[in-house]
């Protein structure tokens, strides 16, 4: 199987020349020519690829990640992401260091996250982030959010925030990516889309309703992270062979939270994430919710506010919270679990 064959987008690793070449003047993003990039990765060759979809990489002096993409209409979410993050530098924002188009194929190039992504380390059989960590990634998550909502030139709407598109680097820094689908907002903050787009179960129900883009549909997204990053649970769990598309779900569930009750032969695997979480909240304890792997090693107090705190990004758009507030709750959280660790050894029994 040759690398360029196993998905025709791929992310890899290699190595890159050091000479400069400017996007323009006022970016820093290098225009690099398609046969260094194939000479870089020794024309894309399998012995370095390491992952299928969205996530391969290949092996070289200097290790950067390289997308691949060779989809019909690649053009379009290759200068959707060139355009998002060709201006913006921050620590919680993977970064963009070049680029390259010739002929069909587009060429995408990251700085390299050696954790991989959040979605992995909350659903690895192995891979277990304690409390602590899981804080940090939200709070990350949620400030590279807030840079791109804030963004002088406009604000940028993610539209795809999940837990498979925030890295973790070396230190498990989280860095938000995959900015194909993003859209930079006019002046009153809400633009018209044609059809859905986003990952089936983070998609704000509103959304689905009035199809504006706006970033409050963000701020729904990062909330069902946050969901999934206290539980360790999946969006959704369901015994469907082939997932039905956002519109055909929409019209095929009349409910306006359509993307919350979704019910097949199996009461037990049809329950959504934030339809399990507001059980919780009417018939039992927010403990319940904890990921199990955690074995009680969290603060009750910490885990209740990001437990609400998350479920706040699902009430009506004008009554969710800001990226700012959120920030500054969930920094509330860490400073909570942070001092009852150090008084506590049993953090499940600190109220």
């Amino acid at each position: 199987m040759k690398g360029t064959e196993a998905d025709a987008l791929g992310t890899y690793s290699a190595w890159i020349l050091s000479r400069r070449r400017t996007l323009s003047k006022e970016s820093a993003i290098l225009k690099v020519p398609v046969e260094e990039v194939y000479a870089a990765t020794n024309n894309l060759h399998e012995s370095n690829f390491i992952g299928q979809g969205t996530a391969g990489v290949f092996s070289g002096n200097q290790q950067v990640a390289i997308k691949h993409n060779t989809n019909e209409g690649c053009a379009e979410t290759f200068v959707r992401e060139v355009g998002s993050l060709a201006h913006i530098r921050h620590p919680n924002l993977v970064a963009l260091l070049g680029y390259c188009e010739s002929e069909g194929e587009c060429f995408l190039i990251y700085e390299l996250c050696p954790n991989g992504n959040l979605s992995e380390w909350l659903y690895g059989k192995d891979n277990v982030l304690s409390w602590i960590q899981r804080l940090q990634i939200a709070i990350g998550s949620a400030r590279g959010l807030w840079v791109v909502h804030a963004y002088p030139g406009g604000c940028i709407v993610h539209r795809d925030v999940k837990t498979s598109n925030i890295l973790l680097g070396a230190n498990f820094e989280a860095k938000l990516s995959e900015f194909g689908l993003s859209k930079v907002m006019n002046s009153d903050g809400s633009y018209a889309s044609s059809e859905a787009r986003g990952t089936f179960g983070y998609v704000d129900p509103e959304y689905q309703s009035n199809r504006l883009v706006s970033a409050a549909g963000d701020i729904y997204r990062f909330g069902v992270v946050l969901l999934q990053i206290l539980s360790g649970r999946r969006v959704i769990n369901m015994n469907m062979k082939k997932p039905m598309s956002l519109d055909k779900i929409v019209i095929t569930i009349p409910c306006v939270f359509s993307f919350f009750l979704v019910w097949n032969n199996n009461s037990n695997n049809s329950s959504f994430i934030v339809e399990q979480a507001k059980s919780l909240t009417k018939y039992g304890s927010t403990a319940e919710f904890a990921d199990p792997k955690l074995h009680g090693e969290y603060s009750v107090e910490a885990l209740k506010l990001k437990f609400e705190l998350a479920l706040s990004r699902m009430a009506l758009k004008q009554k969710r919270p800001s990226i700012g507030q959120i920030i500054v709750k969930l920094e509330e959280a860490l400073d909570i679990s942070t001092r009852t660790k150090a008084s506590s050894p049993d953090w499940s029994l600190v109220p």
